[in-house]
């Protein structure tokens, strides 16, 4: 009895050959095109213990949030995804004349279509999330760049998957540079530090502000001006704004999506100035000579300023001389450029540093002393 005929899968691929024996084809797929001929290889064992796939368990928040963006109209979604294929496929190289465009071609890729039950003829080796976002997706006609390399042998597979993932992650700094120019839907941990990075970005240009010129930018690292690292001021503004005990929190409506950014440029600005005015020494200098203007220090008075910043109008005219008066409770147990700080431990001036134990100390220290002072002040 003649075998069945197999069900195949015609694509337009482009051809283009890089080493012998695993050809590479680009083409595009739909969502549910790509769960019909491509599997999942998750990295498990088996019973003998033996390690079998290769990906990581699907992660649903990024796998949703994907989908939220693949649903929100005018998707640009160039992320291509990339696939091991079976040497089963086959390509028909395009009729008449091609383009001389070296050891590459044009022509019709086909893929079989397993039975049920049987085994897929490819594996994704990149883009998993991608590709579950797609399935959930409403919209299923949305077709995405596939990059396939052909090869049967997982081990080949699995060196491509480390390979592909093995790349540096943006720079923190230069993403907190870039988010406030960005519009549209963003990731939840992007979005969430979208406003701090506008903020930050106004901080560093506008004239009111006690920080300008001081921030150091990915794109302004050479100004020897710059003195605050933006990701510790992008953290500290976040902090007060998405926690509820944040001076800053209420001025955002999370029901309507609605900011009060003028009451938040008012408080931050007057409390930075008075802050600025109150360690005059320490401020501008560069974190190796104050600890004022390291990370450890702008986290720390970011969250002195939750505890000050709520008894007080910030638009006030005298409002920067009332938040002198606040922080004048902490200012004998600040050695921002020299000393020890013997409620620290006797810890050199220097040797606090941007990491969460200095960083949870300091701030105990310095509400700790700011709570104390004022009950014995009244």
């Amino acid at each position: 009895m003649a075998k069945p005929t197999p069900r195949l899968m015609r694509r337009r691929a482009l051809l283009l050959e890089q080493s012998d024996g695993h050809p590479i084809y680009q083409f595009s797929l739909t969502g549910e095109e790509l769960q019909t001929v491509a599997d999942i290889s998750r990295v498990s064992r088996d019973d003998t213990g033996k390690l079998i796939g290769y990906q990581r368990a699907e992660v649903r928040r990024h796998v949703e949030e994907i989908a939220a963006y693949l649903d929100s109209g005018g998707v640009i979604f160039p992320n291509s995804i990339i696939l091991a294929i079976s040497s089963e496929v086959r390509f028909v190289k395009s009729r008449g004349p091609q383009v001389d465009d070296g050891p590459s071609s044009i022509g019709t890729l086909e893929i079989p279509i397993p039975r049920p039950g049987q085994p897929k003829p490819a594996w994704v080796v990149d883009g998993q999330q991608r590709s579950l976002a797609l399935l959930k997706a409403h919209n299923k006609s949305l077709r995405v760049p596939v990059n396939a390399f052909v090869t049967d042998d997982v081990e080949v597979q699995r060196e491509q998957f480390l390979r592909v993932n093995n790349t540096r992650p943006l720079p923190r700094g230069l993403i907190t540079e870039l988010l406030p120019e960005v519009g549209g839907i963003l990731p939840s941990r992007m979005a969430a530090r979208q406003l701090p990075s506008k903020l930050t970005e106004q901080l560093n240009l506008q004239k009111d502000s006690p920080f300008i010129g001081l921030i150091r930018r990915a794109s302004s690292e050479k100004n020897r001006h710059a003195v605050v690292t933006d990701t510790s001021l992008v953290a500290a503004l976040a902090e007060s704004l998405n926690q509820p005990t944040g001076s800053l929190f209420p001025y955002r409506n999370l029901a309507t999506g609605e900011t009060d950014i003028d009451a938040i440029w008012a408080i931050i600005t007057t409390y930075w100035r008075a802050v600025s005015q109150m360690f005059p020494d320490a401020w501008g200098k560069t974190p190796s000579k104050s600890r004022l203007m390291h990370g450890v220090g702008i986290r720390a008075m970011g969250r002195l300023m939750d505890r000050v910043m709520p008894t007080i109008d910030a638009r006030d005219p005298k409002a920067v001389q009332r938040v002198l008066r606040e922080l004048e409770l902490v200012a004998p147990v600040c050695r921002w450029t020299s000393g020890t700080w013997d409620e620290l431990g006797g810890l050199d001036w220097d040797a606090l540093q941007n990491v969460p134990k200095h960083i949870r100390a300091l701030s105990s220290l310095l509400i700790r002393t700011y709570v104390q002072a004022g009950a014995a002040r009244r």
